[in-house]
């Protein structure tokens, strides 16, 4: 469904009465009926958040081992997913028909829905771990535990975390002291006057010593992550925490399996490439 825009359930069943590639894919005979709707509802039930947890790291952990990676820098960045929602007359910060959704910054204005946390490998561009959260959560509140989680996940591969690659939104001291260098602007109000620090104006003008100029140009990757993820996911259309996170692990799973698929097949240029295995 995520691969090829199938935006429903119910159109999803059309889809396996009529397209052979895919009742081939769903092992699907010849002859036979194809799934109902309520039995792909409870297939996506059974699965779960967790077992899609374990999918994912276990597709990062081969795909990193085949990439023969050591030294991994990391960027962290929240992005906002727009809730199937609106809000609750009684209460405009939270959903009418989603109570788990709630009203989050998007870029210059607020939205209501979730905020997904994202680790990605900057050179390969792959993601590593993901959370689902609400959207008025800030970043730091699960920078540790994502940092944990990417840990976890590169020692699996045999890899080590180099540094942490990430906006002023993720400035804490708990994180900067819990990794061996720490890639985030400091704020306006810290560090005052103290150079060779990285810091960020107004205008978007980074300043800092130049290999940390270097490694924060690398957190550009996360936006084109983002870009791809968006395409895959499109709109969420399933209601509370759980069921979106859900979602958003089959779209990173698709990802996943297409980087994976392209380098099994030898087109290793194609790893990001959505289209092309559509």
């Amino acid at each position: 469904m995520r691969m090829k825009g199938v935006r429903s359930l119910r159109e999803m069943t059309r889809v396996l009465n009529t397209d052979q590639r895919f009742r081939k894919l769903c092992l699907i005979r010849a002859g036979e009926a194809a799934y109902p709707r309520s039995v792909l509802s409870r297939f996506i039930r059974k699965v779960g958040e967790d077992n899609l947890t374990k999918i994912i790291e276990e597709k990062v952990v081969k795909l990193l081992k085949q990439n023969d990676a050591k030294d991994i820098d990391t960027v962290f960045d929240a992005s906002f997913i727009k809730a199937w929602s609106t809000r609750d007359p009684l209460d405009n910060q939270k959903g009418y028909s989603d109570m788990e959704a709630r009203v989050g910054r998007t870029g210059k204005t607020f939205g209501l829905g979730y905020k997904l946390h994202l680790s990605i490998d900057s050179q390969t561009m792959l993601p590593l771990t993901c959370t689902l959260a609400s959207a008025n959560q800030n970043e730091k509140k699960h920078s540790l535990n994502m940092l944990e989680k990417t840990r976890l996940t590169l020692k699996k591969s045999g890899a080590k975390l180099r540094s942490v690659i990430a906006d002023s939104q993720y400035t804490d001291g708990k994180l900067r002291k819990a990794v061996d260098e720490a890639v985030i602007p400091y704020t306006a109000n810290q560090k005052r006057g103290v150079k060779g620090v990285l810091r960020v104006d107004k205008k978007f003008r980074v300043h800092s010593p130049e290999r940390l100029k270097h490694l924060f140009r690398l957190r550009s990757s996360v936006e084109r992550v983002n870009s791809r993820l968006a395409a895959l996911l499109g709109k969420i259309t399933f209601k509370c925490l759980k069921a979106a996170a859900a979602q958003v692990s089959y779209a990173v799973l698709s990802m996943l399996f297409i980087a994976w698929t392209a380098i099994k097949t030898g087109k290793p240029e194609k790893a990001r490439s959505i289209t092309y295995y559509v």
